[in-house]
């Protein structure tokens, strides 16, 4: 049970309520990202329609019965999943991780799974009060169904890997292009309407699982029907909601729910979550590991850094004056580097911070076109092939200042949920007098 959510203390307090009969009709789960939370909702599904008999070998990953095995596949017709979240570096991931290891069977269950994550905020359930949404995404979720089909049918050690490459490209272009088309920014009162209806129905087998994620993200109009689900849950039905921080979740309908708190790995266990979910390696964190696969965005990401630290070292210049201890050479070594890049995506020289932030809000569409993080890792990247390029040591000084604190700054925004615009000005009002102290 649970044993395949790594290293998260969480799990311990809720496997201990389920096997002392304690567990809520209502949870939430409740951290930052990349800390199991939706992973950890899907297996309390699986583990509350699990047959088999025996408690202690009850909904183990690899049990046999029925229903484990269409939980396995996310399959089972009583779970049911809403919330707008974003698929993409996991669906590019776990396709990486397949390709590479095409005749592993988990592998390939590990993609399926990606791509069903996405395809179960799509449910005929959902569909069926939302026209507009069913008309504009008929035809590329059919197309994904069949390459679904295909894929789970796909005997891996007698097909070659062109066609298996072929199908995972095609796989991955419907889910991205669903994905993009099909989810809406946060979850319409259509579709909590339509859950509730849903949940009053028996369910097909032991228990049904309504997961509601990044519920923080709800419309207004979503909230009354959600409570009155609360206020009254049928028997049958477990609701789990997910949100980075308690607190955003309203009052009256967190009294309701029992919480569970996941936290953000250390270093070690995200290597070994890369290295056992994903068969990787990487010295990476998490978040770090699975944005590096956002190929579409990495003609947008480094021209953006770039123009923000070329920004940056220039108003640090001009704030220096003839301070001798402020990084000079360093400073415009930044700016002849990528003032090149930086002009594509803005030639304005702008001189103060926040002019420089506002604009690279906009340009991000305020983190969703690009992730904090990744954004971040392209900045950091263009910073160490300055200090790369040179022989110089006092460069391995300023280098490690900018490792420093935009690490700060991704766990700031990650971990602790912390507003990005404002992470971005205490970045720049540290580096700029961190530079400004060194020695030029």
């Amino acid at each position: 049970m649970f044993e395949n959510i790594i290293a998260q203390s969480a799990i311990n307090q809720l496997r201990d309520d389920i096997l002392n009969s304690r567990d809520a009709p209502s949870m939430l789960f409740f951290g930052p990202s990349f800390s199991g939370k939706g992973s950890s909702a899907l297996e309390l599904s699986r583990v509350y329609s699990c047959e088999e008999a025996q408690p202690k070998q009850r909904a183990a990953w690899t049990c046999a019965c029925s229903a484990c095995a269409m939980h396995r596949i996310l399959a089972h017709e009583d779970i049911l999943a809403l919330g707008s979240k974003s698929f993409s570096s996991d669906i590019l991931a776990c396709k990486s991780s397949f390709l590479k290891n095409a005749q592993n069977q988990s592998a390939k269950i590990l993609f399926y799974r990606s791509l069903r994550k996405l395809q179960l905020r799509f449910s005929p359930v959902i569909l069926e009060n939302d026209s507009k949404t069913a008309k504009e995404v008929f035809s590329v979720l059919q197309d994904l169904d069949e390459g679904l089909n295909d894929l789970l049918s796909l005997d891996t050690q007698i097909c070659g890997q062109n066609n298996i490459e072929k199908l995972s490209n095609s796989l991955v272009k419907d889910a991205l292009k669903l994905e993009e088309e099909g989810l809406s920014d946060s979850i319409p009162v259509e579709h909590i309407r339509s859950a509730t209806y849903w949940c009053r129905l028996a369910p097909s087998g032991r228990r049904k699982t309504l997961i509601i994620e990044n519920a923080e993200y709800m419309k207004e109009a979503a909230l009354n029907p959600l409570l009155k689900l609360l206020e009254e849950p049928p028997q049958t039905v477990s609701i789990i909601l997910t949100a980075q921080r308690r607190e955003a979740i309203m009052p009256t309908i967190l009294s309701r729910l029992r919480p569970y708190r996941f936290l953000k790995r250390d270093a070690k266990n995200e290597k070994d979550v890369i290295r056992r979910v994903f068969q990787d390696t990487s010295d990476e964190s998490l978040s770090f590991y699975l944005d590096s696969f956002l190929e579409k965005n990495t003609e947008n990401i480094t021209p953006l850094a770039a123009w923000f630290i070329v920004s940056l070292a220039r108003i640090t210049l001009m704030s220096s004056g003839k301070n001798p201890r402020s990084g000079v050479e360093y400073l415009k070594l930044l700016g002849e580097r990528y003032t090149h890049i930086a002009q594509s995506v803005n030639q304005e020289r702008y001189v103060k911070s926040a002019s420089v932030i506002k604009e690279v809000l906009s340009k991000s569409n305020n983190f969703k076109d690009i992730s904090f993080s990744a954004f971040m890792k392209a900045g950091l990247k263009l910073v160490n092939d300055v200090m790369h390029s040179t022989n110089d040591p006092r460069n391995i000084i300023y280098n490690d200042l900018f490792r420093k604190h935009i690490n700060e700054a991704v766990t700031a925004v990650d971990v602790y949920n912390m507003n990005a615009a404002l992470t971005l000005e205490a970045l720049f009002f540290k580096l700029k007098t961190d530079l400004r102290g060194c020695y030029g």
